[in-house]
């Protein structure tokens, strides 16, 4: 058996690979700082500043943020004039990196790094004895989904989303009667409820406290349309005209059984809107995939790991577009056009009829 030799070449490329690996690690762990503190945000709006003005601008210690500012001049993001000691955040950044940005701000998914890195000890034993962690060990999850469902929803839901399915603005002007499955904060449903108040929405998902801060949301907003009940989206009741459910079908502990309790519970002319990751089943179609790396990571730490948790099926990656079609199939679903909305490289949008609503 002959032992191929060591390409010299090779490994000093990948050696350097491995170090801009690390390096930009922390640079995602430094940008979710900078996301939560609200100092990118800042710094937007202000004229090349010091620490110290940064910092008291900000409410926060000068000896911190001098230190995240070193961190975010040697990754690029900040400019630093040495003779001022002042630093600028270049419009051309932040509009990548503030809330301002809207869908555009990839800083807010930093934050996901830092819950990975919460659960890290244990997911290790999980690689040893299988099964996986319960819905309970990711008590930051629900409130940074809510934060990141909502940057789209904001800007692309009504006008963007929903247009998607041609005549759905129309009828849900006109009213009719919707379900959000697995809705977390309930933050697609009051975007909706809000556009559309001539029609009555619902959202469920097996999460108390996200359910209490949906009902707190509409109540504030002053929503008649709109309801949230604790419930199991495999144990659907009621009928509806639209289901929708939004980046959530792939981490649930049965999908199989939830798909078929969608179609069970839509009427005859009703329609499924699934909106789930933009990626294959196929792992040799996904090497190319421009967030390739984070997707597998997302499964490992919750995805997969949750569903397993549960004493689910746990699909994490195995979910695809390849897998989406053939389970939407299986649960009677006969109509299934696949649909992306503008600069949305995260999602694909799955407008789903059933054999009887295509007959």
């Amino acid at each position: 058996m002959s032992v191929r030799e060591l390409d010299t070449e090779k490994q000093e490329a990948f050696a350097g690979h491995v170090v801009e690996v690390l390096n930009d690690a922390c640079v995602g762990l430094m940008t979710s700082i900078g996301h939560q503190t609200g100092l990118f945000d800042l710094m937007a709006g202000l004229a090349p500043s010091t620490s110290e003005e940064i910092a008291r601008a900000a409410g926060l210690n000068e000896r911190y943020v001098r230190e995240w500012l070193g961190a975010m001049v040697v990754a690029g993001f900040v400019e630093y004039d040495p003779e001022r000691r002042s630093y600028l955040l270049p419009p051309e950044h932040a509009a990548s990196l503030t809330r301002a940005a809207g869908p555009e701000n990839m800083a807010a998914m930093m934050p996901f790094l830092a819950m990975m890195g919460e659960v890290e000890q244990e997911l290790l034993g999980h690689f040893r004895t299988g099964g996986g962690m319960p819905y309970s060990a990711y008590p930051r999850f629900q409130g940074l989904m809510s934060e990141e469902s909502a940057r789209v929803f904001d800007q692309a839901l009504v006008d963007g989303i929903v247009p998607l399915v041609p005549g759905l603005t129309e009828r849900l002007r006109a009213g009719i009667d919707v379900l959000d499955v697995g809705t977390g904060h309930g933050h697609a449903v009051t975007v909706l409820a809000r556009a559309f108040p001539a029609s009555r929405f619902t959202g469920i998902d097996i999460a108390a406290n996200g359910i209490a801060a949906a009902r707190a949301a509409a109540a504030e907003l002053g929503l008649a349309n709109a309801r949230f009940e604790v419930a199991d989206c495999a144990e659907l009741t009621g009928s509806y005209d639209l289901v929708t459910a939004f980046d959530v079908i792939h981490d649930l502990a049965h999908p199989t059984r939830t798909l078929a309790a969608v179609a069970g519970a839509l009427r005859p002319d009703g329609l499924f809107l699934m909106g789930d990751v933009a990626a294959s089943s196929k792992l040799e179609e996904n090497t190319e995939h421009p967030l390739g790396p984070a997707l597998y990571a997302f499964s490992t730490f919750y995805c997969m790991t949750v569903s397993l948790g549960e004493g689910g099926e746990g699909l994490g990656t195995v979910w695809g577009e390849q897998t989406a079609r053939r389970m939407l199939a299986e649960a009677g679903f006969g109509s299934v056009e696949v649909r992306q909305a503008e600069d949305d490289i995260m999602n694909l949008y799955y407008v789903a009829r059933l054999d009887r609503a295509a007959a």
